[in-house]
């Protein structure tokens, strides 16, 4: 099958989306990102099938993680923050702990697409996915503008492709 023939039969594919909001500061009333990924998700004909939240601890995170990769009613994680490089930007390590395949391209091409908006900064995003448990783990940097451009123009088009992939 060519690349064309794989999306077209993905099309009617709608993930069942986790969003993991990693932050000692959010809540369900003041987080934009969560709420800005969940709307363009839901917009696209996905399902956010729930929203957590957890502070900005390693174990934490990685439980969390481990908690929603045992259930079969998820296919996605978009875990939303800690993908920087100071001390306290956990999630990235943790979800590369967990992936048994990594989709190198989505860091990339997010940190591609983040230095035409941002410039040089860009560089210090280390967002990352990959495969774990046969779901989709997405880890993304937690500011708005970076949630709008990964879900946008990265998750959200290729979504459903990538689940008919990791499915055969």
């Amino acid at each position: 099958m060519s690349f064309k023939q794989h999306k077209e039969s993905a099309a009617g594919i709608k993930a069942r989306v986790a969003v993991l909001i990693v932050s000692d500061f959010r809540t369900p009333e003041t987080d934009e990102s969560g709420d800005l990924a969940s709307n363009i998700l839901e917009e696209i004909g996905h399902f956010v099938k729930e929203r957590r939240y957890v502070n900005n601890a390693e174990e934490e995170i990685m439980k969390e993680i481990r908690s929603i990769l045992r259930r079969d009613d998820i296919d996605v994680i978009v875990a939303i923050g800690g993908t920087g490089i100071s001390s306290k930007d956990l999630t990235a390590d943790v979800v590369s702990k967990l992936l048994e395949k990594k989709i190198n391209g989505f860091g990339e091409l997010f940190r591609f697409l983040s230095y035409e908006e941002i410039g040089s900064a860009a560089m210090m995003s280390r967002a990352c996915a990959g495969i774990a448990n046969r779901k989709i783990i997405f880890s993304i940097p937690g500011s708005p503008d970076a949630v709008r451009l990964a879900v946008q123009r990265l998750i959200g088009p290729e979504l459903s492709h990538i689940i008919f992939e990791i499915s055969r």
